[in-house]
Parts: structure tokens; sequence; C-alpha cells
């Protein structure tokens, strides 16, 4: 994938987050979708438990899981029923890619909780610099649909189990700007003993 450092370093440094709602087509076709998956997969594992699951949302399933959604929300929210809920169909239709990524630690394993839920996230990391090295954009969010119980219990999330966040891929609307990033002496220090 990469031929030199120099170009492992040039992807480091211009991955960049796009808005999931300013995503278009083309997403990622089935044989990519499958090498960004593979890649992200290549993640620190301690103890070798694959301790996440990834669930693909087709684009056919949109409206399902805009239902879903707006009826987690009313449940979890009493009187919520009449409101406005098109933002969590907007949520449900953007990007022409999304992925959803699970938590799934190894009850009873010698292997730490925090450990397990790192791996975890890692593959979200992953997932992010594989889609970019194919050319896509991608968005990992999180917000209300990612600690409802019920929608992660709809994604097969069992006791113990979180989602980690929706990752949708698409190609970027328009050019992507760069953000704000933390200063390197403001969060790098040598260990003063």
């Amino acid at each position: 994938m990469f031929n030199d450092t120099s170009s492992l370093r040039t992807h480091l440094a211009t991955r960049r987050s796009g808005k999931a709602r300013d995503m278009i087509t083309p997403g990622p076709d089935a044989d990519q979708l499958h090498d960004i998956i593979a890649l992200a997969l290549r993640t620190p594992d301690h103890g070798k438990l694959a301790p996440w699951r990834i669930v693909t949302v087709a684009g056919d399933q949109r409206d399902i899981l805009a239902k879903l959604l707006k009826d987690a929300w009313i449940a979890d929210n009493p009187g919520a029923a009449g409101m406005d809920l098109s933002a969590l169909d907007q949520f449900a239709h953007q990007a022409p890619t999304l992925l959803v990524l699970i938590s799934t630690p190894v009850k009873d394993s010698k292997i730490p909780l925090w450990e397990q839920q790192m791996s975890a996230g890692a593959v979200g990391m992953n997932l992010l610099h594989a889609a970019h090295a194919h050319g896509f954009v991608g968005s990992w969010l999180t917000g209300w649909a990612a600690y409802s119980p019920a929608v992660a219990k709809a994604f097969g999330a069992g006791e113990g189990d979180t989602i980690v966040g929706y990752f949708f891929l698409g190609t970027a609307a328009a050019d992507l700007s760069e953000r704000p990033r933390p200063e390197y002496d403001d969060v790098v220090r040598a260990w003063d003993i």
C-alpha cells in the first residue's frame, strides 16, 4: 500500500474526518469495503480475543434504521411521540456506507476490560485510515444512538457490549479543511522524576 515511509507520513498527515451529512457517492464498493474492514482488523489485540464486531448497514436498510432510532428515542423520552424526529432520520440516511462497530469484551478473560475496549477503539481508527487509503473520507460518530441499549441490542450487542460508534464512509463533497490540532508541547512532556 505504501511504497516508502514518506507515503505513510503523507497518509497520516492528510487523513481528515469528514462530516457524514456532507458525504456523497460513491462509497466503497463490496470489494473495497471488504478490504477496508480486513485492514481495520489488523489491530492490537492482547490475548487474540477479537473483542469487537462490525455490522454493515446496507443502503436499503436505512429506513429500518431510522425507524429503530425513532422508536428507541420515543421509548427513552416519554412525550417525544409527535415531535419532529427528522434529525434521527437524517442520521440514518447520511453517507453512502455505514458500519456499526461494537465492543464485545470477553468476560472472565485475564485481559482487562479496558485493554479490550482500547482494542475496539483501535479498530475504529483503523477503519478511518483504511477508508482514507482507499480514497474515501470517514466519520466516526457516537451521540445518543451509540448509548441506547435498545439500539445496541438491535445490532446484536449482548450484555456488557457497547456501540463504539457509527462509521460513515463516502466521498467528500468538497475539499476538507484542516482543523485545529493540539499543540505538541501542550500534550507531550518528558517524565520528570
